[in-house]
C-alpha cells in the first residue's frame, strides 16, 4: 500500500470527507450542465444551429463541452436568467391585477372599445357621448352599445 492510502485507513474521517467532496462536486457538475442545456434552449439569440452544436458538444464532450460554454458564453448566463426572471415577475403581476379588477376591463380599454364601435358607425355621437360619460364617472362599463344599425359612414 501507498502512504497516501494507509493515511486514509488510518483516518475513516479523512476518507469520509474525500468521497463527499467529489461526491459534492460530481452533483454540482450535474447541476452546471442542466442549467447550460436550459440556458442554450432559453437563448434568443442563437440559431437553431448553434443551439444543436453547442447541445451535441456538451453530450457528446461533457466535461470539455461545459467549461468551454462557462468560458465562452457564461457571462451572459446570468443576464438571461434576470431577464426570464423579470418577464415572469410581470407576467405575474399582470395576472394578479387582473384577477384582482374582477376580469372587468379597465376604464382605458373601455374607452378604446367604445370609440371602435362609434368608429364603425355602430354607435351614434349621443350614445357615444352618453356610455364615454358612463365610463368616466365610474358608474358602470359600456357594455350596452345601443341599438345596432348599419349607415353609410
Amino acid at each position: 500500500m501507498s502512504a497516501q492510502t494507509y493515511l486514509a485507513y488510518d483516518f475513516p474521517l479523512l476518507s469520509a470527507f474525500w468521497t463527499m467532496f467529489w461526491f459534492f462536486l460530481w452533483i454540482m457538475w450535474f447541476v452546471l450542465l442542466f442549467r447550460i442545456i436550459t440556458d442554450i434552449f432559453r437563448d434568443d439569440d442563437l440559431s437553431g444551429w448553434a443551439k444543436t452544436g453547442w447541445l451535441v458538444f456538451c453530450i457528446v464532450l461533457p466535461f470539455l463541452g461545459v467549461f468551454v460554454y462557462v468560458i465562452a458564453r457564461g457571462k451572459n448566463m446570468g443576464r438571461r436568467e434576470v431577464s426570464q426572471a423579470r418577464a415572469q415577475q410581470e407576467e405575474f403581476n399582470a395576472y394578479i391585477r387582473q384577477t384582482a379588477a374582477g376580469g372587468r376591463p379597465s376604464s382605458v380599454d373601455e374607452l378604446a372599445r367604445l370609440s371602435e364601435i362609434h368608429d364603425r358607425g355602430t354607435l351614434t355621437d349621443e350614445e357615444f357621448r352618453r356610455a364615454k360619460e358612463l365610463v368616466l364617472t365610474g358608474h358602470g362599463p359600456a357594455e350596452h352599445s345601443g341599438p345596432t344599425r348599419t349607415s353609410g359612414r
